[in-house]
């Protein structure tokens, strides 16, 4: 498996707000390339501001984000520094096949088609979705959906994986699958930061960072 040249992603005292609401208040969070850390905490935490204030997507009304000690910007800034996003909702698009919504995506960051081709079909069978390639995914289960929604992450080979509980549809079996891809993505040098309401798929991470009424702990190793 090929490695990555990453570096640290790291947000330092950052405070989100919608209007006059105070969503996160001081947070700051290190995400090491080689680990896993887990955002937890109930719902309404604040655990997807967070990962999207990380990924670009949020602006912050205070604080910094940084990878590798440069400000992480907007959206496409972040996608040009190799921070990828597998969102809460999938982000899958209906009305293309499930290799469509993985291929797509590589061609339009500049992957050569062939390796385009390669590594969406390596992340179809790492999600044992091979034989639903070619279905729509309005035609596929909500599992299968977040599964491709999860294939498409991995094929980006990205610098930063941000997981926004992405085990949330899958069986047991699939839960443990998709744990064990985050963690190979961990060690393929990657920063994995892996949002999730589940104690046990928080466990098995390298530590983990409770959010609470907009502030945060870490807790665990």
């Amino acid at each position: 498996m090929s490695t990555v040249d990453g570096g640290a992603l790291v947000a330092e005292e950052l405070r989100v707000t919608a209007g006059e609401h105070v969503i996160l208040d001081g947070i700051s969070l290190l995400a090491e390339p080689g680990l896993v850390l887990a955002v937890t905490g109930p719902s309404g935490a604040g655990k997807t501001s967070l990962l999207w204030t990380l990924t670009g997507l949020m602006r912050p009304a205070g604080g910094t984000v940084t990878f590798a000690g440069n400000p992480v910007g907007d959206r496409d800034d972040a996608v040009a520094k190799g921070i990828v996003l597998i969102p809460q909702d999938n982000g899958v698009a209906a009305s293309l096949t499930a290799y469509e919504n993985i291929q797509i995506p590589l061609l339009v960051t500049g992957c050569p088609a062939v390796d385009a081709d390669e590594r969406t079909a390596a992340a179809l069978d790492r999600l044992d979705l091979t034989g639903q390639a070619d279905q729509l995914v309005e035609e596929l289960s909500g599992g299968q959906q977040q599964r491709v929604a999860i294939a498409r992450g991995i094929a980006m080979r990205g610098t930063v994986l941000l997981a926004d509980e992405v085990t949330s549809e899958l069986d047991a079996a699939n839960r443990e699958k998709v744990l064990e891809l985050l963690h190979a993505e961990a060690w393929r040098g990657a920063a994995v930061v892996f949002a999730t309401h589940d104690p046990d798929a928080a466990a098995s991470c390298d530590r983990q960072l409770h959010l609470v009424d907009g502030a945060a702990e870490y807790i665990g190793r």
